[in-house]
């Protein structure tokens, strides 16, 4: 579906209206430019197509369910549909993207592979595909991250991957880019950066989008054979840096009738000092090989991020988002921790399905739209809340040592 404007393509520069492109040091260059002039060819080719295909299918679990939530709908007084990419092989939507990213590795000629990860969903489905084509692994991931995620730290070390702690700054998912970006500095050669969201530097927005726009396309004919109709009245995700988002949205970008709402996490309320509300607090700037909007200080100086949830704790947003929010195409709301936990204890109570707290930020927004009657609303599950029980467990006033048997 090639528009001559589309929301879909980044230019030949990698740009989205005014964001985007590639921002990196001079050692860089060779390895960027080298995707830059290949993945769309291999991406295409038939025998990747061929095998990508087969493995999300048989390895993944793909296609995911739409589930029609009818309690919940009943609760909202419309008609409200989950895309299930909690029911993926690692919990998350973020294999679909590792799959892919691995193959094209391996096209590449790549022998090591290296991520960054906050949730630690990412971390685990990069660790999973590498166990999968017998690659070496290492997963970067934020001190305070380790801590709160210490389930999907075990996944990781278990697939045989190396989990290097990064101990600057927030100690989170910024931290954990940074250190990714000197290891494949230092490496150019050999490594491939499996990058978790569609930031970074052109290529890495579109590609990731690309790999990750197999759960619009599903929604699409999953609707039709539902509703009679491809197109809903709304698709919403949760946004941090993008990438469920991105392909939750990919496939109906183009359809005007389509309203795309991204929810980001609020924290503790928006003027609290303590959110990564990017659109609401960020303003245009660098970050990461990439030109965003990023939460920046006068000067600069990146402010530090906070949520509940250690997948949406990013002080910017992919290039793709920045232009949807820019462009008016997309409509950005945020919900703050709080609100998130009690969406996901909603869903848990209503239709027996725990979510990631990311997800929770979406279903959060629900009750921010007055919906009607008829109207068809998809919201992306990006994962299941196995990882985010201790944080439920808190919240609900148990700890985890009370937990027996």
């Amino acid at each position: 579906m090639d528009h001559k404007v589309s929301y879909q393509r980044p230019n030949e520069q990698g740009y989205y209206g005014r964001f985007g492109g590639a921002f990196i040091p001079e050692m860089l260059h060779p390895n960027v430019k080298e995707l830059q002039e290949r993945y769309l060819d291999i991406m295409y080719d038939a025998a990747f197509q061929k095998e990508y295909t087969e493995l999300l299918r048989d390895y993944v679990g793909r296609p995911t369910p739409l589930y029609f939530a009818k309690r919940l709908s009943a609760q909202y007084n419309t008609n409200i549909y989950l895309k299930r990419e909690d029911l993926c092989h690692t919990g998350a939507h973020k294999v679909n993207n590792t799959v892919g990213q691995i193959l094209l590795a391996q096209r590449l000629g790549k022998k090591r592979i290296i991520a960054e990860t906050g949730a630690g969903q990412h971390g685990v489905a990069t660790a999973t595909v590498c166990a999968l084509k017998g690659m070496e692994c290492i997963v970067y991931m934020g001190e305070k991250d380790i801590e709160r995620q210490a389930p999907n730290v075990a996944r990781m070390k278990m697939l045989g991957a190396t989990v290097i702690p990064a101990t600057s700054g927030s100690k989170t998912l910024k931290d954990a880019t940074n250190e990714a970006i000197r290891d494949w500095i230092n490496n150019p050669t050999d490594t491939h950066y499996i990058i978790g969201s569609v930031v970074g530097p052109h290529p890495y927005p579109d590609m990731v989008a690309r790999f990750q726009s197999i759960i619009s396309e599903e929604t699409r004919w999953q609707l039709k054979t539902k509703t009679g109709s491809e197109l809903p009245d709304y698709v919403m995700a949760c946004v941090g840096g993008g990438s469920n988002a991105a392909g939750a949205f990919y496939n109906f970008l183009d359809e005007p009738t389509v309203k795309i709402v991204a929810v980001e996490a609020g924290g503790m309320g928006i003027e609290s000092g303590m959110s990564a509300a990017t659109t609401r607090l960020g303003k245009p700037g660098i970050l990461h090989g990439s030109k965003s909007l990023v939460m920046q200080t006068e000067d600069g100086q990146v402010v530090e991020p906070h949520s509940i949830s250690a997948g949406l704790d990013y002080p910017g947003i992919g290039p793709l988002h920045a232009h949807l929010f820019d462009s008016g195409r997309g409509t950005f709301l945020h919900a703050t921790d709080d609100e998130a936990l009690e969406a996901a204890f909603q869903l848990a109570k209503l239709e027996g399905i725990i979510p990631a707290l990311e997800s929770s930020h979406a279903l959060s927004a629900l009750k921010q739209i007055q919906f009607k009657q008829n109207e068809v609303v998809v919201v992306c599950l990006s994962g299941r809340g196995d990882k985010d029980l201790a944080t439920y467990m808190k919240a609900m006033g148990v700890h985890s040592n009370e937990v027996t048997g």
